[in-house]
């Protein structure tokens, strides 16, 4: 998305010194009780140019501008909006691009000034799954629901999960437009979705309730029912026993929907295993695949 300037006069312009003329004309037409915007489009300059000018002049009882240190500002405050809104728009653009989007007369390190300014800078990009809206809805909805279970019951909860560990098919660092806040740095259009389509590759599952860690096992090739149903009976319910036989009770057994965890198959598997073996699933599988 772009977002094209205004003409970069109309800009500045009103950063240009009032002329003694038009201090004159300004006072003469206020004195003759015109308005502050018939002023200015009679005079055709800005009317908050006119309301400034009227001020100070009331306030110092002279036209005359006071001795201003240091030079000029480069930049109008309108055109200071325009480029942090452009930059907030067109986050991952370089500082080089910004310049000709905008189509600035100011370098770029003036640029980076006025960014500053205001507190943004380019920010390293973070690297997340990017959801679709309704997986972000499901994963809220989620919370909600559990929003009131209390510690004694997480502490309970043995979470289990796959997870393809990939090398990320591109290595090049995106940096984007922000300020330093955690809604900004998380916001969408402020990650780099991992990437996947390189070479290396391996599957793996773990588990593990409370602060005690599960074992991890290493998968090859896909995840379907049946390598699903021989890694449970492998490697879950050895654990669960361990647990047990160590003090913790009433074990909830947490996973995700994935179609090989819900299978018939599964279902009928997972419907001995806790008889036999004590744990539950209390409906608490999640809806996030």
């Amino acid at each position: 998305m772009r977002v094209y300037p205004p003409n970069e006069d109309a800009l500045l312009h009103h950063h240009q010194a009032l002329t003694d003329v038009l201090k004159g004309w300004i006072l003469e037409a206020r004195g003759l009780g015109l308005s502050y915007g018939k002023i200015s489009q009679e005079l055709d300059i800005p009317q908050s140019t006119v309301v400034s000018f009227l001020e100070r002049f009331q306030k110092r009882g002279s036209e005359e501008n006071l001795h201003s240190t240091g030079r000029p500002r480069k930049t109008s405050a309108q055109f200071d909006h325009y480029l942090i809104r452009t930059a907030l728009v067109d986050t991952n653009v370089s500082n080089a691009a910004l310049h000709d989007i905008t189509n600035s007369a100011v370098s770029t390190s003036t640029i980076r000034r006025r960014l500053r300014e205001d507190h943004i800078q380019k920010w390293r990009a973070v690297k997340r799954a990017l959801l679709t809206e309704e997986q972000a809805a499901k994963h809220l909805k989620w919370v909600r629901e559990h929003s009131n279970c209390t510690q004694k019951f997480w502490e309970r909860v043995l979470w289990s999960d796959e997870y393809a560990v990939q090398k990320d098919s591109d290595g090049q660092i995106l940096w984007v437009f922000r300020h330093e806040n955690q809604r900004e740095k998380y916001a969408p259009k402020n990650i780099r979705g991992r990437e996947k389509g390189g070479r290396l590759f391996q599957m793996i599952w773990g588990c593990f309730v409370g602060t005690k860690l599960g074992p991890i096992a290493f998968i090859e090739g896909t995840v379907n029912t049946d390598v699903y149903i021989t890694l449970l009976q492998d490697t879950l319910i050895p654990f669960i026993d361990a647990i047990i036989a160590d003090g913790t009770t009433d074990i909830v057994f947490q996973q995700d929907n994935a179609s090989p965890h819900v299978s018939k198959k599964t279902c009928t598997w997972f419907d001995t295993a806790m008889s036999e073996h004590g744990f539950c699933m209390d409906g608490m599988a999640t809806e996030f695949t």
